[in-house]
């Protein structure tokens, strides 16, 4: 007597190992994501060996060679106190990527969480987060970031508290949307049945399904956050002087906007070029992760 054999079924977790491998396999594919991509890598590098690439001191002032045009002995000219530009520049990378990787953290994981416990919860908690959410959308970003800022304080610190604060509300909605879904699927309900606590199931098995699109909003709110910090630092409420900074440098440079066009012009430069570094890479993620993007380039 014969006996019929069924084939057996991949375990539960044999997909998301294949995530991965489609999203590289579509990045491959997407060439305006390596010019992102090494932009970005190249802005990094400039910023980590900041003391071995910048040909002099950034707070070093000369006054004799105040407001020299770009020349061989400084590339990009200097400011109103003698200081390099390209020098401050170069040390300037350091404080918008500090802010803007710092910030966009702590709004990641602070807003996820609170995305997931929403959603997860419901009731009476989800109306109280997302009513707060609501409140922080109601203002405009840099008017929401402006207002902590000037409330907290000038201060590294208190900057990245204000940006972050900006951009927490987009990560609970993109966290909570998921979340109620997810929470119906029949594997939430075994491991319900199973006696799993609620944040082990929030943490280990819904996380873990959103945490793409989370890095993608990440990615691209990343290039939000270094612009608010440019504006913060332009009308002063950014890193306190004499440390340098883009928004502080194009600030400096607007009283010498007709006579001293390289004060304004090279830090611009930078912070564009940051942004679209970050913003090609954030729309490749995006494209890399959606299927249905993935199936059109296909």
């Amino acid at each position: 007597m014969s006996t019929l054999t069924t084939p057996s079924t991949p375990p539960a977790t044999s997909a998301p190992s294949k995530r991965p491998n489609a999203i590289w396999q579509a990045l491959r594919r997407n060439r305006m994501s390596w010019i992102g991509i090494g932009l970005l890598l190249l802005i990094v590098l400039v910023a980590v060996f900041a003391p071995l690439i910048a040909p002099h001191d950034p707070l070093e002032q000369n006054i004799v060679s105040r407001l020299e045009a770009p020349s061989a002995e400084f590339w990009l000219g200097t400011d109103s106190f003698g200081r390099d530009v390209l020098s401050r520049l170069i040390y300037g990378a350091r404080v918008s990527l500090l802010v803007g990787f710092v910030a966009v953290l702590l709004a990641m994981v602070i807003g996820s969480a609170l995305g997931i416990l929403a959603g997860y919860v419901g009731g009476l908690l989800d109306k109280l987060i997302m009513g707060f959410v609501d409140v922080l959308l109601s203002f405009p970003t840099l008017l929401l970031g402006l207002m902590v800022a000037a409330m907290l304080g000038a201060s590294l610190e208190n900057l990245i508290i204000a940006i972050a604060i900006t951009e927490l509300a987009p990560f609970v909605r993109v966290a909570r949307a998921p979340t109620i879904s997810l929470k119906q699927r029949d594997f939430i309900d075994a491991g319900r049945s199973l006696g799993f606590s609620p944040l082990r199931l929030m943490g280990v098995h819904i996380l873990p399904n959103m945490v793409s699109d989370v890095v993608v909003m990440g990615s691209l709110w990343m290039a939000a956050a270094i612009r608010t910090e440019a504006s913060l630092s332009f009308i002063g409420l950014g890193v306190p002087p004499p440390a340098a900074t883009w928004g502080s440098m194009i600030r400096e440079g607007f009283e010498h906007i007709l006579d001293a066009w390289w004060l304004t012009v090279f830090p611009s430069v930078a912070i564009l070029l940051t942004v679209l570094a970050l913003n090609l890479l954030g729309d490749a993620l995006r494209d890399a992760i959606d299927p249905k993007m993935r199936s059109e380039r296909a």
